[in-house]
């Protein structure tokens, strides 16, 4: 009877980690960043192992902003997420502000710039006076 609760609770615990691709997150974050690209969808792979160099200083340089307690921010849209970026909170310039993003497991793999929006949504407003010829006589 004893063992069959250890083992739920092995279950249970089990069931709470987080897995990329078959592999622990906890396992992807010793990893290097080359290593981490062999997980990744093609596109992202080839991207991340043509400019791997930016990304392992990217990772690095937002790691250093965490130790001195500042916000990170970038304006570097085209970095790929990888898993020592996860439970980061970075803000992504999209052309007017930085939109703080909180990094989580299910955005491996995923450009930056694909979380922070550079266009809005469009909303018109209701004409006002003068916008047309019929009503440009009616000004008070």
């Amino acid at each position: 009877m004893a063992e069959e609760k250890i083992q739920t609770q092995e279950v249970m615990t089990r069931s709470k980690e987080l897995f990329y691709r078959g592999k622990n997150l906890d396992e992807l974050k010793t990893l290097d960043v080359r290593e981490i690209a062999k997980f990744l969808p093609s596109r992202s792979r080839r991207s991340v192992l043509r400019n791997f160099q930016m990304h392992e200083n990217f990772v690095k340089r937002c790691e250093a902003t965490l130790k001195a307690k500042k916000r990170i921010r970038t304006h570097l849209r085209d970095i790929v997420v990888v898993p020592r970026l996860v439970g980061m909170r970075i803000g992504i310039y999209n052309g007017k502000v930085f939109n703080d993003i909180e990094v989580t497991h299910k955005m491996i793999g995923h450009r930056l710039g694909e979380f922070s929006l550079s266009r809005g949504k469009v909303t018109h407003g209701k004409p006002g006076l003068g916008s047309t010829k019929s009503s440009s006589g009616d000004k008070k």
